[in-house]
């Protein structure tokens, strides 16, 4: 379905503009009011029976908040309704750009407030570059374009002139900054420095965009750090690359694997670049998460950044330099690997809004004091360092709130009526796992602090075994494809070189189309996602195992070291 096509079904119409057939609204069913000859239609109560309407009243208009498809059935589908249902982006009407709406740009300042305190305690400072870049500088290094070069857009005009020399809109940095570099670093001292950048970049992808995952512009930081040795930039490297995993593992409650990058997938124009990967069970597809790339001193000698020597201050040394990034596909790998059937979860770490209170409004107890219990528990949980909303709106049911807040993804919902307020307790409702409680009023705060804690645990929990159960060990290709087609990564003993990697993803495309397992891409825009195979990542944890004269899975070279492979977006 085209990105209009989701515009419209989004607000509840068909491609034709006409409203679509829909099942009753989200909150519990009510009994309808039976109909007097000529009168009106009554207003509904709040959850419980209409009014009695009269004959040819009318029609309340119904809302569907729900999901249309399950992530089992229809994956891409689920996946495009989740992230507009769930207000986090609309469609733009530029293909593959999308407009972050608030949830989800809170959700981003989450995790730049997350990198941004970690990095400087690495002593990295923030600044900014301008996006634009002559073409002499983005073509001055061919190793490092050549990878770029088709998806880089370009302004050639200004009003009605042509403009002398192209200008290219960023797709990364490394040429923007490094020309600035030559002018800062001219001693041992000035080093090492470490800049990072909070910005958007715009890389012209026509092949499948997808929401979060893969658009045409993207916001993400890219850190840039010139060092006076190797030891220091390498040290640096596994740094960074602990920060990113801990975003995953400990902010957003995703498991990881730490790697290092094939000759063939490394960033171009460095000398290895290390990953954290996320696997996505429900498609049988990786997720590039984060990197952190080891340069050497290949730019340096590109822009001619040198140091004086601390020893022979007659002699210069060239800079060893990093690169590293997180972007917004972080918000998409969330969505993929914790929504579910009901829409978003969210891990409370993450989550804007941690606590939903929904009030449950009736004759038996005055609005107005039921607001000031809420608001004093609000109170309370503010007190213990939560986010809570009370949601004390009057114009809506309390079930359409539970099923929009659920859409959402908030990690508790507290319901509070007149036998609560009675009893001095509420009732708390996880979304991990949609169970109920009844809890005291009493130590509120502390009480709700706790239950997030767990159910942050617990989405770890799930989301490992999730993972854990869709890795294949194997040593041979037949187990290695059944694996691929069966929506599993494998760890495979591997020979590591170049030309056996692009034979793996020829075979298995191959296989794939024959066996017409691709898929299409979320919002129908583009061809289908390629059933090809790749190397993930070479985990860290395997580095330096001993193979044991294991030969490679694919063909009869020698292994010389462990490899995760599978299909990625």
């Amino acid at each position: 379905m085209s990105g209009i096509g989701y515009y419209y079904m989004s607000r509840g119409l068909t491609f034709e503009g006409k409203p679509p057939k829909q099942p009753q609204g989200p909150g519990k069913k009510g009994k309808g009011g039976k109909g007097g000859k000529g009168g009106k239609g009554g207003k509904s109560g709040k959850g419980g029976k209409g009014g009695k309407g009269g004959k040819g009243g009318k029609a309340k208009k119904v809302t569907k908040l729900g999901l249309g498809t399950t992530k089992e059935e229809d994956f891409s589908t689920w996946y495009s309704e989740l992230v507009v249902k769930a207000e986090m982006i609309d469609y733009y009407d530029v293909s593959g750009c999308y407009i972050l709406r608030p949830w989800a740009f809170a959700i981003w300042e989450q995790i730049q407030a997350w990198c941004d305190s970690r990095f400087k305690e690495l002593g990295v400072q923030n600044c900014y570059f301008p996006m634009f870049i002559p073409e002499a500088y983005l073509t001055k290094e061919k190793d490092h374009i050549e990878g770029f070069a088709p998806e880089v857009a370009w302004v050639t005009r200004a009003g009605s002139s042509d403009l002398a020399e192209p200008i290219a809109i960023r797709p990364t940095s490394e040429t923007v900054i490094y020309p600035s570099f030559v002018r800062w670093v001219k001693s041992h001292r000035d080093l090492p420095l470490r800049l990072n950048q909070w910005c958007s970049v715009v890389r012209w992808e026509f092949s499948s965009p997808t929401p979060f995952i893969r658009s045409r512009e993207f916001l993400w930081q890219e850190g840039h750090t010139a060092h006076a040795t190797f030891e220091s930039a390498d040290e640096e490297v596994y740094q960074i690359l602990d920060v990113y995993a801990s975003v995953y593992e400990e902010l957003m409650a995703i498991p990881v694997t730490k790697g290092k990058k094939s000759e063939k997938e490394k960033f171009a124009g460095g000398d290895y670049t290390t990953t954290t990967e996320v696997f996505v069970p429900d498609t049988g597809r990786a997720i590039q998460a984060a990197t952190s790339h080891h340069l050497g001193q290949n730019f340096a000698h590109m822009f001619d950044i040198k140091f004086q020597d601390p020893n022979d201050p007659s002699q210069h040394s060239y800079i060893w330099q990093n690169s590293w990034g997180l972007s917004t596909r972080s918000i998409g790998t969330l969505v993929m690997v914790h929504g579910d059937d009901h829409g978003l979860r969210l891990p409370p770490r993450i989550a804007p809004i941690q606590v939903v209170i929904v009030p449950i409004y009736s004759k038996k107890i005055d609005a107005a004091e039921l607001v000031a219990a809420i608001n004093r528990i609000a109170d309370s949980m503010r007190a213990a360092g939560v986010r809570v909303n009370p949601d004390v709106r009057d114009n809506v049911t309390a079930g359409w709130k539970y099923n929009h807040w659920e859409m959402k993804g908030v990690p508790l919902r507290v319901e509070i009526g007149a036998r609560d307020m009675e009893n001095n307790v509420c009732v708390f409702v996880r979304r991990d796992t949609l169970t109920k409680s009844t809890v005291s009023q009493d130590n509120i705060g502390a009480t709700t602090a706790d239950m997030l804690e767990n159910i942050q645990a617990n989405m770890l929990i799930q989301a490992t075994e999730r993972a854990n159960n869709c890795k294949a060990v194997v040593d041979n290709w037949d187990d290695f494809m059944e694996a691929i087609n069966g929506l599993k990564y494998a760890q495979v003993p591997w020979c590591e070189r170049v030309e056996c990697e692009l034979d793996i993803k020829a075979r298995s495309s191959a296989a794939a189309k024959a066996a017409a397992s691709d898929t299409t891409s979320p919002d129908g825009e583009g061809p289908a996602l390629s059933g090809a195979a790749k190397s993930l990542c070479l985990p860290l944890d395997l580095a330096g195992a001993d193979m044991g004269g294991a030969k490679c899975f694919a063909c009869d070279n020698a292994a010389t070291a462990y490899a995760n492979f599978g299909r990625s977006y």
